[in-house]
């Protein structure tokens, strides 16, 4: 509410007066709305004494005000609740969370029990781009805090579409623009059981969705957020099954105000458990979610446990065992290729000789799809030829996609990759300039992989 005083001057006291009419007026009109959707406009209700706290709050009143403003509602309300379509029934067969699972599960996440989520992870879900489209198999993933979950998803909807769908039938990148609603939701389903399947070893899986009861609450020791408290725990041993539950209930992650990628995370944290999951940590990571700049941000022991299934904090290959101080300390990498591959590209981190060597593990994968940390934001690289990482014949020369995840972009990038062409070095050795400084970064990422490459962006306006 504006608290500015009331002009003197008669007409103006009655225009502004008229003007707080107005705005009253039209928080009843969305309080209505939201009614009739089987919504609510609630106090968020965050409050801590904590000074560690402050920048969360910070954070989330400045959502609230940006939002408040777009829709006429004062700050200090806003719309958090989960639209009732999306709220399964108490009686599915699920089993409910308890207060020590959600404990050990804040733990894990945040490091501790105080801390939750903040808007715009909230807000955040698995939202596909138009159907038929000529980006129909893509997920809108902005920047923020949950963008790295987003394009893992993405990365595995690509494998799923272009080699598991039809295990034994070329699929080309124009049939990535052919798909319908449904075909976009049984991708997404696929993907997201692939994920927590390979995080449960092949062997067990949960999946994690929202009901109306809550099952326990607040305590001195535990902050509740009228959401983890309301979970049901769903357990599968079988993967089809597995993903047939996660078809019938995809709505409760793609569609708005769902909180879908908090409940895909809560799901593969609890398909892992938590117990693997510290093990699985070392001495460098004591929790999996950094909060900075106002927001939280996955750690690389979330990525790595959605891309090979075990959250190791690093990206070498194997566990390496180093002394520090005459102490040994080991430190875990990656054991295995995981299907969907990883790069790592960052001109800060190069200048200060501190960009991490991805093994062979992550840089070659079972299926041409990577993961692309580029400059502290993420896209997906990917290819259509299995050939490419199996026979080196064809490494010669080939086509790479690029996508980066943000609405600005309009068609997938191709690009041309030839790794027996080394123009771009001599142009270097003529000038004696800094040409990692010249040239993007996404050339710079293919070459952590493809050593001394050319790339022919083929008209397209060079971005990363």
């Amino acid at each position: 509410m504006d608290k500015r005083p009331l002009a003197t001057d008669p007409i103006l006291k009655a225009m502004e007066l008229e003007e707080i009419e107005t705005k009253i007026s039209a928080l009843d009109k969305w309080r209505a709305i939201f009614s009739s959707r089987g919504l609510e406009v609630v106090n968020p209700g965050y409050q801590t004494n904590q000074d560690h706290h402050k920048a969360d709050e910070e954070s989330d009143e400045r959502a609230e005000t940006s939002r408040s403003k777009k829709h006429g509602i004062f700050p200090g309300s806003i719309f958090y609740s989960i639209p009732g379509e999306l709220i399964i029934a108490s009686d599915l067969g699920g089993q409910p969370i308890s207060i020590e699972m959600a404990t050990a599960l804040k733990k894990i996440l945040f490091g501790n029990t105080f801390q939750t989520f903040n808007y715009e992870w909230k807000k955040s879900f698995f939202k596909f781009r138009e159907a038929f489209s000529e980006l129909a198999y893509a997920i809108e993933a902005e920047k923020g805090g949950t963008r790295a979950i987003q394009l893992v998803v993405q990365a595995h909807i690509i494998k799923y579409l272009l080699f598991t769908k039809n295990k034994h039938e070329y699929t080309s990148v124009k049939s990535l623009s052919e798909l319908s609603q449904r075909q976009q939701e049984r991708a997404l389903a696929a993907s997201m059981a692939d994920i927590l399947w390979t995080a449960g070893e092949m062997k067990r899986a949960s999946v994690c969705l929202i009901t109306s009861d809550s099952y326990f609450t607040e305590s001195p020791d535990y902050k509740t957020d009228n959401f983890t408290e309301r979970l049901q725990l769903f357990e599968f041993v079988e993967k089809g099954k597995l993903e047939k539950f996660l078809c019938a209930h995809i709505h409760c992650f793609k569609d708005e105000g769902s909180h879908g990628v908090i409940l895909f995370l809560y799901s593969l944290l609890f398909s892992r458990t938590i117990a693997r999951i510290q093990q699985d940590l070392d001495h460098t990571t004591s929790h999996l979610l950094h909060f900075g700049l106002g927001n939280y941000t996955v750690r690389q022991a979330v990525l790595n446990l959605m891309l090979s299934g075990r959250a190791s904090p690093h990206v070498f290959n194997g566990d390496q065992a180093v002394d520090d101080q005459n102490v040994e300390q080991k430190y875990h990498g990656v054991l295995g290729r995981s299907d969907v591959g990883y790069l790592h590209w960052s001109r800060e981190q190069m200048e200060q000789n501190k960009l991490p060597q991805v093994g062979s593990m992550l840089k070659t994968p079972k299926y041409p799809i990577w993961l692309c940390h580029i400059n502290g934001t993420y896209s997906v690289l990917f290819g259509t030829n299995m050939s490419l990482l199996s026979d080196w014949k064809m490494e010669h020369m080939f086509d790479l996609y690029f996508y980066n995840g943000q609405f600005s972009q309009k068609q997938t990038a191709r690009l041309t990759v030839d790794t027996h062409s080394h123009h771009w070095e001599g142009s270097y050795k003529i000038e004696e300039s800094d040409h990692e400084k010249k040239l993007p970064s996404l050339e710079m990422i293919i070459r952590t992989k493809w050593e001394g490459a050319a790339i022919n962006w083929h008209g397209t306006v060079p971005f990363f």
